[in-house]
């Protein structure tokens, strides 16, 4: 029960920040892309950039991010170059690694570039 709660939980904050990017111009290309070695949350475009976004969901926004460590972040950076394999300039497209948080009142805040490599 516990855990289809923090399921459910999960998917209702990637949805108000992907209605954030969406509203400010980016189109999605993929939702929870998995790869071999592990998930992105939501990929987006803009322009011919390509954003990579992690949704963290917890009481804060400080305590969301610490949720985030330095095997999760090689995981992400593994499984963007996966994606970025089958896109048109491959490696040479432009990336953003962003961290979309989201604290127990439902607010959003995005920090870009915050996993930059």
């Amino acid at each position: 029960m516990r855990q289809a709660r923090y399921y459910h939980a999960g998917l209702a904050a990637e949805d108000s920040v992907l209605r954030r990017y969406l509203a400010s111009g980016h189109a999605l290309l993929a939702r929870r892309f998995r790869g071999l070695r592990g998930e992105i949350d939501l990929v987006l475009a803009r322009g011919d950039a390509v954003i990579f976004v992690e949704v963290k969901k917890s009481k804060s926004f400080e305590a969301a991010m610490g949720r985030i460590g330095a095997g999760q972040i090689a995981r992400i950076y593994d499984t963007a170059n996966e994606f970025l394999g089958a896109q048109p300039r491959g490696l040479l497209t432009e990336v953003r690694f962003d961290v979309a948080l989201v604290n127990a009142h439902g607010e959003v805040r995005v920090l870009e570039n915050a996993l930059a490599p």
